[in-house]
This record gives C-alpha cells, sequence and structure tokens, in this order.
C-alpha cells in the first residue's frame, strides 16, 4: 500500500500551494472588506482577470479535462491535492472549468456537444450552472418536476429550479428534466444543454446566501431545446447526474480538509501568543485536546477522501464512500472551524480574520449536495441492504 502521491502530482499540489499563498491569499483581505460591508465576497473583474492569467500561465486550466480538447487529463486523486490546497484560502476563486459540470459532460456528449460545448468550456470561453433542486424538491430527485416533452425534433421543458450557482452570467445550464413520469429517476430523467439566451429561461430572483454568496432561481417556460442538445441517453440522465454530484462531494471533502488545515495552523500560530491569567492558551489542555483532536480528524478525513478518489479512477462503486467523506470531513471542518474561533475569543467573532468566511462556507456545505443526515441514511441503507 502506497500511501503518497505520484512525484508529478506532488509537484502539482506544491504548484497549486504557491498560487494559492502567492496570488489568491493576498486577495483576502479586500474579500474580507467587501463582504464586511454587505457585499459579494468575491473577486472584482480585475482581479478575476489577473488571478486567471497568472493560473492560466502556470498550467492549471483544464487539469481533468480530457487530453483531446486541451486538458491534462488528471485522476481524482491528483484534483484532491489541489483542492485541498484551494480550499485553504476563502478568496473564491475556481480553476477553469468547474469539474464537477467537466465530468458529466465528458462521460456524456456526442461528437458534436464536444464541439460546441466541452471544447470552449475546457478552453474557459464559456461558464455552465446546473440545475438539478427544484422548489420542494432538494435532496430527492424523485420528487422532481420540471418536464421535458418531445415536439418534433425538439424537447419543451417546463419547470423551476433553485439553489443554482451563476445561473445570471452562465453561458449555458445543464438541466435536469423528467421525460418519463411513470419512470422517474430510474429511467425517466434526462440532462439538456440550455443556453442562457433561450427564450423562456429566466432568471426568478438572486437569493442571498451565508458568506457573501447567491444561488439563483430559474423558470422554464416552454423552452424549446434542438433534439442535438440533449446530454447522453434519454431516460438515462440520472447515472451521469451522480457523476457530477460525486464529484462535488470529493470537492467539498477536499476544501473542507484545506479550511481544517488552515484553522489548525491558525490555532497552532496563536495559541502561544496568547496568555490569559498569566498562562500561555498553549500550556491549556483544552486547547492542547483540540489541537490534537483536529490533526488526528484531519488525518482520517485526508485519507479516507484520496481513498475514495482512488477507488473512483479504478472505475470502482464508490456511493459508500462518496457519502461517508461528504459527511465527515463538512463536519469534522465544522468542529474545527468552531474551535478555532473560541480559540480566537472576541477576535474570532470578527470579520477581519478569515475563519467567519470559512464557517459560512462549511455551514453551507453541509446542506449543499446533500444534508449530512441523508449521507448517514445512504451510508446506513447500502451497509444495510448488502446484508439482507
Amino acid at each position: 500500500m502506497n500511501f503518497d502521491l505520484d512525484e508529478d502530482h506532488r509537484m502539482l499540489r506544491d504548484l497549486v500551494r504557491r498560487f494559492v499563498d502567492d496570488h489568491l491569499n493576498p486577495l483576502e483581505a479586500g474579500v474580507l472588506e467587501r463582504e464586511a460591508a454587505g457585499g459579494a465576497a468575491a473577486l472584482t473583474k480585475e482581479e478575476t482577470e489577473k488571478v486567471d492569467a497568472v493560473s492560466r500561465e502556470l498550467g492549471l486550466w483544464g487539469l481533468d479535462a480530457p487530453e483531446d480538447v486541451g486538458g491534462a487529463d488528471l485522476p481524482h486523486v491528483a484534483m484532491v491535492a489541489v483542492n485541498e490546497e484551494l480550499g485553504r484560502s476563502i478568496t473564491n476563486y475556481t480553476l477553469p472549468p468547474d469539474s464537477p459540470n467537466l465530468r458529466m459532460m465528458m462521460a456524456t456528449v456526442t461528437e458534436q456537444q464536444r464541439v460546441a460545448y466541452l471544447a470552449p468550456y475546457v478552453a474557459g470561453e464559456t461558464v455552465s450552472a446546473i440545475g438539478i433542486s427544484e422548489p420542494g424538491a432538494g435532496a430527492d430527485p424523485s420528487g422532481m418536476l420540471t418536464s421535458a416533452v418531445r415536439d418534433g425534433d425538439d424537447w419543451v421543458l417546463n419547470g423551476r429550479k433553485i439553489w443554482i450557482s451563476k445561473a445570471d452570467y452562465a453561458d449555458f445550464t445543464i438541466v435536469m428534466a423528467v421525460t418519463d413520469k411513470e419512470k422517474g429517476g430510474r429511467g425517466g430523467m434526462s440532462a439538456f444543454l440550455v443556453d442562457q439566451d433561450t427564450p423562456g429561461f429566466n432568471v426568478l430572483r438572486k437569493i442571498p446566501m451565508l458568506g457573501g454568496q447567491s444561488t439563483f432561481e430559474i423558470a422554464l417556460d416552454d423552452v424549446r431545446v434542438p433534439g442535438w442538445k440533449l446530454l447522453g441517453t434519454e431516460g438515462q440522465g440520472f447515472a451521469p447526474m451522480q457523476v457530477r454530484l460525486g464529484t462535488r462531494r470529493c470537492e467539498m471533502a477536499a476544501w473542507s480538509i484545506g479550511m481544517a488545515q488552515r484553522a489548525l495552523e491558525m490555532m497552532i500560530e496563536y495559541a502561544p501568543q496568547r496568555k490569559t491569567f498569566g498562562v500561555p492558551l498553549s500550556e491549556r489542555q483544552t486547547i492542547q485536546n483540540w489541537i490534537a483532536d483536529a490533526h488526528t480528524r484531519i488525518h482520517a478525513a485526508r485519507l479516507m477522501t484520496y481513498d475514495c478518489a482512488w477507488k473512483m479512477d479504478q472505475g470502482r462503486d464508490v456511493r459508500t464512500e462518496i457519502s461517508m467523506i461528504k459527511a465527515y470531513a463538512t463536519e469534522m471542518a465544522w468542529e474545527v472551524v468552531d474551535r478555532a474561533m473560541q480559540t480566537f475569543g472576541a477576535m474570532g467573532m470578527t470579520r477581519e480574520l478569515p475563519l467567519h468566511m470559512m464557517a459560512s462556507k462549511i455551514r453551507t456545505m453541509r446542506i449543499y449536495d446533500g444534508p449530512t443526515e441523508v449521507h448517514q441514511w445512504v451510508v446506513a441503507r447500502n451497509l444495510l441492504g448488502s446484508r439482507r
């Protein structure tokens, strides 16, 4: 058993770490200031353009995209290392293209879609979003009501989608819809590529979220989609959607590890400096226990996540492992960051430190892509089902 990354992947991890330290972390002060003033916790257009130029020059675009469209075709294991390093910064930046939608498209695109959608996406020329959740149908896709009905060579989509990131500026959205009501999620769900400017595709409202982020609700009112924009096989959209969700959940675990590691490092640096009643915090047993526990649980989460990613690269069934790491890593990071805030006392409650941004991001991730309780249920169901 080898628990070390390949040399190429270690070099990539170190490169991303330097990129984060040199180009993302210096922008945190501006992000914190804008968020504290009630604005978005995001980079400005000018900042994004500069960071894009640097990351592209460093060869950090298209890391896990296919080589035939300009990518590096890196495995999930390498991307865990990349995303852990990205998680160490509260500067919200995605290395183009966004891996979850990329992986879903890689598993499904036709040659026409590869040229029209996948290649420009990998090149960073387009931005994508995905519409899965609906009002009243979040973690349970069987409750999906958005429909797609054939009309000649086209499809006509009707319904509502909610909690969509980037819906206001994405060039296209992958929309999940029911094409056979009787079969539902088991043979009756399909995916469609819907361009932003398609008539009937309407962004209804912006929904402010924790941490200065936003999602959106959209309406699909008689949205006509050409037949060739059906993504994958009709009625077989559930499996590719799970590829997308699995990729995101693995990302979330890696981000959580990165944030927890950053919070732990802050505790280790601060505890010897701060004295209470004449004694450094680093000599208080409670603080020592918190630090030891954080280090142990981060290590456990990291090993679990690499194990899951390795199995994904082997093409194995990782439904149980995906739910385990998504639940464990986010809950672990939540507690580590909370204890870091407690360690810093009143300073930990300010918007001058990155801890509150970490806490907000982790709090949403405990819900996004399936609440912790749902993933625990999935693990238990899989284990109990295998014993029946």
